[in-house]
């Protein structure tokens, strides 16, 4: 079976040094970090002109969908009916970024037919990461 899922998804980005543009990022959710999302977003679209990726629960995704969530360096709100916004905070600057909810929420749903919702800790190697930190610390 799949050990992730990736889906393109169009995006509206608004940051501190952009113009707004649109751009195709990839989300990405693995079986490996069951609990856990990310967006990647391509060389065009960041400040430094290097691929950037962010990392944030997927129970925080799915909140976000219905209400404002999220505290710290990443937010999610709806945005009217249609969109969702992902705000992303660094030290030198936050990002916007705009979303179709529709397209989201088909994520997700991809994501819990690869792992439901509950069942995220039988994806976990508890003893063979236990292992690998014992190993490494003689």
């Amino acid at each position: 079976m799949t050990a992730y899922i990736e889906d393109r998804l169009e995006a509206r980005i608004v940051a501190t040094a952009h113009i707004p543009s649109e751009v195709t990022v990839a989300l990405r959710y693995e079986r490996d970090d069951p609990y856990a999302v990310s967006i990647l977003f391509p060389p065009r679209s960041t400040l430094e002109g290097n691929e950037v990726v962010w990392i944030f629960s997927r129970d925080l995704l799915e909140a976000g969908l219905r209400a404002p969530e999220g505290e710290g360096d990443v937010r999610l709100w709806p945005s009217g009916r249609d969109h969702t916004v992902v705000e992303l905070h660094t030290p030198d600057a936050t990002a916007m970024v705009e979303f179709d909810t529709t397209a989201l929420r088909r994520f997700l749903w991809h994501s819990y037919r690869l792992t439901p919702r509950g069942d995220e800790h039988l994806e976990l190697d508890v003893d063979g990461a236990l292992f690998e930190l014992f190993d490494d610390a003689q």
